[in-house]
């Protein structure tokens, strides 16, 4: 699942929170590519999640110590959590939880989500403000990507692997089986919706394998494409807005067009 020196790093890790929490500490789970297996080294993040059952201050200021060689091998902080709030927060963040409970490798005591019952209520609704989030974010870094093939490359292979946790969420809202892999997840998305699947693939590959277009005007205009198909994805879900308005018969919210 890991290579040797991050497995060396989760054990000393663990150890550590162990020694600094003690009974305190409920859980340390990772979740996302790692736990997946779809991650790519030194390049993938590892995410850890971890359940305290109280968090004060204290608690926080405590774990700084153990943080310290996790950060300096490149890795984020954590997201910590309370074993109460697993429960009490499952409908406000619906997509970071799913990838959790879909792709999670439980590294040190109970599994915080044997019993967590997750909610789709808010699903289209944060779906849609994360994806536009990064639509907007990947616009304003293409500006000074745009010059680069290489800074315009890592651009797209970066941001495609944050839509792809996204696209699992429109899966979903379709009534579909989001699959854990990301690439799977991104050929189940354009299928449903019918996409173009060559923006994506082309990404993909050189994600993998270092494949970068010739010119830069093949980069550009593999952007393009790309980007309108991420615009198609929006727009998918927030069709799901219109459709659920007018299936419980309400009148859909209408934007109304700045001044």
């Amino acid at each position: 699942m890991v290579k040797t020196v991050v497995q060396e790093a989760l054990n000393s890790l663990i150890s550590d929170l162990r020694a600094t929490h003690g009974d305190n500490l409920s859980s340390v789970v990772l979740y996302g590519s790692a736990a997946a297996g779809d991650h790519i080294e030194l390049r993938s993040d590892y995410n850890l999640m971890i359940a305290l059952n109280r968090i004060t201050p204290e608690d926080l200021r405590q774990a700084q110590a153990p943080m310290r060689e996790w950060q300096r091998l490149g890795h984020p902080l954590p997201v910590y959590f309370t074993v109460e709030e697993l429960s009490d927060a499952a409908d406000v963040f619906p997509i970071e939880f799913h990838q959790m409970a879909n792709a999670r490798v439980v590294l040190f005591g109970r599994d915080p989500f044997e019993f967590v019952k997750l909610s789709d209520v808010h699903l289209r609704h944060q779906a849609e403000y994360e994806l536009r989030s990064k639509l907007i974010q990947l616009r304003r870094l293409y500006i000074p990507a745009s010059v680069s093939i290489e800074k315009l490359c890592d651009l797209m292979s970066d941001s495609l692997a944050s839509f792809a946790a996204l696209f699992r969420a429109v899966l979903i809202l379709h009534g579909k089986e989001a699959p854990v892999a990301k690439p799977d997840c991104v050929r189940a998305t354009t299928q449903l919706l019918k996409l173009d699947p060559e923006p994506f693939e082309r990404i993909f590959a050189l994600r993998a394998a270092g494949e970068r277009p010739a010119t830069d005007k093949e980069a550009n205009d593999l952007f393009a494409a790309y980007l309108l198909q991420i615009e198609q994805v929006i727009e998918a879900v927030d069709e799901r807005h219109l459709e659920h308005g007018n299936q419980s018969g309400h009148e859909p919210h209408r934007r109304t067009p700045p001044n």
